[in-house]
């Protein structure tokens, strides 16, 4: 079986290659790969003690980065290497200051993994909430290096639980201890023979908490607002931007919208203004313009927009229009902040609880999106009462970190 999938990461490989030539993300997917190696070898030193994180894209280094931090300061003579996956993880925080080294995963290809861990040489080694290639974990296991999920979640639609799904199975044996962050995940583990599992949590909660700690203040954002109730757009795609430009086009309620795309391309930026009657603004064209004077702001940098929840009345996190579903709710919910959301929400445990508990409102159609928004305007005990109910639940659910490190 190894064989088979090895040609299939070959394969996968040249065709990433041409694509590249297209597709300027997967391009930073393949450019990125091609330095690793070499930074390793300039990072990373004989005899150096290391301890290695990886994570997907940008969401799951957020939810390891607790633990990240905690493991760091109790073991601050090891470099701490964190490795991504995705272009979308690795270029936000490629220049992070908690990691030694960051660096883009190589292909997961047996050689590779070879390399990728003699140079390494982890003591310790945590992979965040999924992503499970056969060979790294292999090599780990051969060489008899310790390896954690954490935060993990499983679903029993995943190929480890069906009849066909053996090889995968076989690679889950690679890993120490599994921290996953409900039953459902510890039962289902445990139905395939593993018990080597605890119930931990979900680190993110961990890491928004700390959100409330840090200095959230933007000048910018403050003279925008204008003590006038404000509606923050997180993360939004097109789906969900054509049932909120129609909203922001007719309300005559007296309300300003913060609009971060994720998407912020150019072309798609120039769109998403020009579909706008209401007078808006550009991050990237605000100089020497009184912010006080628009209506929309549309944020086309990235890296600010946990700051800027900190100034919502209201939040609407995109994505829940398409799939894998909705983006982080988490961000706004710490700041007390009632949270609208599409209707593809079921994956994720924490909106699905916020939904139950009414701090959240799904919605799937115009109609409801004007709804949810008239009342969360105009009725101030519903968007308080709504805002603690979300403010509660993150505080409720903190302390995955602690769990984790005391098992360890």
């Amino acid at each position: 079986m190894f064989f088979l999938y090895n040609l299939l990461v070959q394969v996968v490989a040249q065709l990433l290659k041409l694509v590249a030539v297209f597709s300027p993300k997967i391009k930073l997917f393949v450019a990125g790969r091609k330095t690793v190696f070499t930074t390793l070898e300039n990072k990373i030193q004989k005899g150096d003690k290391s301890i290695w994180f990886h994570a997907a894209s940008l969401g799951e280094y957020e939810q390891g980065l607790p633990v990240l931090e905690k493991v760091k300061t109790q073991f601050p003579n090891h470099k701490m290497v964190v490795t991504f996956f995705s272009p979308s993880g690795y270029e936000v925080r490629k220049n992070n200051t908690v990691a030694d080294v960051t660096v883009y995963l190589p292909l997961d290809t047996a050689s590779n993994a070879q390399r990728f861990i003699e140079i390494l040489n982890p003591e310790m080694v945590f992979f965040i909430k999924y992503e499970y290639w056969p060979n790294y974990l292999n090599e780990l296991k051969k060489r008899a290096i310790k390896t954690y999920l954490i935060s993990g979640i499983f679903r029993e639609k995943q190929t480890f639980f069906k009849w066909y799904g053996g090889f995968y199975r076989n690679a889950l044996k690679s890993f120490n201890h599994f921290f996953v962050q409900n039953d459902s995940s510890k039962n289902l583990l445990q139905g395939i023979g593993f018990t080597n599992v605890t119930v931990s949590g979900d680190t993110r909660f961990d890491r928004v908490v700390t959100i409330l700690e840090r200095d959230n203040h933007l000048d910018f954002i403050e003279q925008f607002k204008n003590t006038q109730t404000t509606i923050v757009i997180g993360s939004s795609w097109p789906k969900d931007e054509e049932l909120l430009v129609e909203y922001i086009n007719t309300t005559p309620h007296p309300v300003k919208f913060i609009i971060a795309p994720h998407n912020i391309l150019a072309s798609t930026i120039e769109t998403l203004q020009s579909s706008l009657k209401k007078k808006s603004v550009l991050y990237s064209e605000m100089e020497n313009k009184n912010l006080a004077d628009y209506e929309v702001f549309i944020i086309d940098t990235i890296g600010i927009l946990t700051k800027i929840y900190s100034y919502a009345d209201i939040a609407y996190v995109g994505g829940g229009f398409g799939n894998p579903g909705v983006h982080n709710i988490l961000e706004p919910a710490t700041f007390g902040v009632p949270v609208v959301i599409g209707s593809n929400y079921s994956h994720f445990a924490e909106a699905t609880a916020l939904v139950h508990q009414e701090g959240c409102i799904s919605i799937a159609t115009q109609e409801q999106l004007s709804n949810a928004f008239d009342l969360l305007i105009q009725n101030e005990d519903e968007r308080f009462e709504k805002g603690h109910v979300c403010s509660t639940f993150v505080q409720m659910n903190k302390g995955a970190t602690e769990k984790i490190l005391r098992k360890l």
